[in-house]
């Protein structure tokens, strides 16, 4: 080819069409995969800029999986947690049951002081002063008198009969029983016909004994002081000691199955409260990483809420659910645990919008980083087509414009004919 000599117009027309073939290759390429930067060699900082672009793209849209795991796992807790309040509050529901079923004793514990002594008859029982004068104002033998009442645990209460009300000084029947009350007894004082004290067990205390003495066991209340009251001994029972109601006690014997199922339900929801092998109602730990760096990041502790996490157990029949006071140490547990289900409650739907709010955070900032990168490597497809349409036409031009390069030299063709 280096013999062939061509003139300057004809090698500077063929220069421009080569030039025009290789710039139409390129906008060609460009339409055809839509970038303008298809490797290092078209434009290094933009290509390696948008590499780093899309691989932190690339490792955030990783961690979105495990983010969606870990919505769903606060989800699965929410979900028991839901159950689990249900379920306490039909134990509620069991327990107030017990409050309206009939006593459950036909006959309550109690125990009667002796009848006082005085020259005339009692004044009338509700008066300020009924225990401790008689009609004609003068003192009787309950004056000076000391009830000990010694209950299973806690403190002993002293209440003595007096002419003024003070701490632990009664001189009336309603002083008396606010100063029982007070001491949460579960006794109330009434006064019989002939001026004595009768101390009964009240319908939320139904289950206890009474018993002489200083020592009191579980579920009793032992009565001693200056002048001892006398246990009664009921008919077809024992002194001091309430006689069952065999109806009303088979009811509550009932209420304490239903009860029981119901509490072996809330373990087992919280057991199955999991979602892929975590479950954060049975002291599970989930730990979160939002971003590429593994420094974003949000551990979320578990807590146990099976029965005994929450502080229930099952009852035993024959022993709970014998009289309202017990039915009442069951609500108590039974609120508070409601009280730590909602705490918690709170605590995971405060975590589900962190970790929704990041998830919605890394779709955008994925979506932005997509977005720079190809900004920096896409082609503008108009502007590559209008790149085309005029080096096409370039091509035509450069075509002709050879083509009359070459017609002085078929001039000189035409005279050496």
């Amino acid at each position: 080819m280096s013999g062939i000599v061509l003139s300057a117009s004809v090698r500077q027309n063929l220069l421009s069409l080569q030039d025009t073939a290789a710039l139409l290759s390129t906008t060609q390429n460009r339409l055809a995969t839509g970038n303008k930067v298809n490797s290092a060699l078209d434009n290094p900082t933009n290509f390696f800029t948008a590499q780093g672009l899309n691989n932190r793209a690339s490792d955030i849209n990783n961690l979105l999986d495990s983010i969606g795991n870990g919505v769903q796992v606060l989800q699965a807790a929410n979900t028991g947690i839901t159950s689990l309040q249900k379920l306490v509050d039909t134990a509620k529901s069991i327990a107030n049951q017990v409050l309206q079923a009939p006593t459950g004793y036909s006959i309550k514990a109690s125990a009667t002081s002796a009848a006082p002594t005085g020259a005339g008859p009692l004044s009338a029982v509700g008066t300020a002063n009924d225990l401790v004068n008689i009609g004609s104002g003068t003192a009787n033998s309950l004056k000076g008198e000391t009830f000990v009442f010694t209950p299973a645990t806690g403190a002993a209460t002293t209440i003595t009969v007096t002419d003024t009300v003070a701490a632990g000084n009664v001189n009336s029947i309603d002083s008396f029983n606010a100063a029982l009350t007070s001491a949460g007894l579960g006794l109330t004082a009434s006064l019989a016909s002939n001026g004595s004290i009768t101390l009964t067990s009240t319908n939320d205390n139904a289950s206890q004994t009474l018993t002489t003495g200083t020592t009191a066991v579980a579920n009793n209340i032992a009565i001693s002081g200056t002048s001892t009251a006398a246990l009664v001994t009921p008919t077809g029972g024992s002194a001091g000691k309430p006689v069952a109601d065999a109806a009303s006690q088979a009811i509550r014997a009932s209420l304490v199955g239903q009860y029981n199922n119901i509490i072996t339900q809330i373990s087992t929801t919280s057991h199955d409260s999991s979602f892929n092998g975590i479950n954060l109602l049975s002291g599970d730990n989930l730990k979160l990483t939002f971003d590429e760096t593994g420094k974003s990041t949000l551990n979320i502790t578990g807590v146990t809420f099976d029965a005994p996490g929450l502080g229930l157990g099952s009852l035993t029949s024959g022993t709970d659910f014998l009289d309202n006071n017990s039915a009442n140490a069951a609500l108590t547990k039974l609120s508070a645990a409601s009280t730590t289900l909602r705490t918690e409650a709170s605590a995971l739907g405060s975590n589900l919008s962190v970790v929704q709010l990041r998830q919605d955070f890394n779709k955008s900032l994925i979506n932005v980083l997509q977005t720079g990168a190809s900004n920096l490597t896409l082609a503008d497809s108009n502007e590559e087509a209008a790149n085309s349409q005029a080096l096409s036409t370039r091509q035509s031009i450069a075509t002709s414009a050879l083509a009359l390069a070459n017609t002085s030299q078929q001039s000189v063709l035409q005279l050496l004919r």
